[in-house]
């Protein structure tokens, strides 16, 4: 049951869809976004084209979109069950996410994750959500922290989208029960 769009105070949270790939290459183009989240720096337009085609062509990958100009501005997803690299159950998902380097430090994505969060909850009745973050990534860390994830366990030498690259990463969580004494 995926849902096409979610809405926040400051975002939409729609599809990618193919005219995207302009602004998607904008922001996945600068070297202080995608290599610290474990991803290639795109190289072209038509990298991001293919990225849309082929990564963000999931049920739950949503372009982050800022109403104000109603620009795709980043990326959140939800990866349920045996989606997520993490072989969680079924019940359980894992949310990722990236925001532009002009964005940064807005609040927007801890914004968007908050809805992502109550949707996995609320309308995928999901038991417990992930959060993993490679070592380093602070920004990202800060993110999981607002949404109320907790500190579960660091895993070594992880492989990551940059081929040989391997890195650890540390794994958060957040259950139903403590969400809903939190929200």
């Amino acid at each position: 049951m995926a849902k096409d769009v979610l809405e926040t105070k400051r975002l939409i949270l729609r599809h990618w869809k193919g005219e995207d790939a302009e602004s998607l290459y904008k922001y996945a183009s600068n070297p202080d976004i995608g290599p610290i989240a474990g991803w290639p720096v795109h190289q072209s337009i038509q990298d991001s084209i293919g990225v849309i085609k082929n990564v963000f062509a999931k049920p739950y990958t949503y372009s982050v979109v800022l109403k104000e100009t109603n620009e795709p501005i980043g990326c959140i997803n939800l990866m349920i069950g045996k989606e997520s690299n993490l072989k969680l159950p079924d019940n359980e998902g894992e949310i990722g996410y990236w925001i532009g380097v002009p964005y940064w430090g807005q609040g927007l994505i801890p914004e968007a994750a908050k809805e992502i969060i109550r949707f996995a909850f609320e309308v995928l009745k999901l038991q417990k959500l992930w959060c993993g973050y490679f070592v380093g990534n602070d920004k990202s860390k800060r993110v999981s922290e607002k949404c109320g994830f907790r500190f579960a366990e660091t895993k070594k030498d992880v492989s990551c989208a940059i081929q040989g690259l391997l890195r650890d990463e540390h794994i958060t969580s957040l259950s139903y029960a403590e969400w809903s004494a939190i929200k």
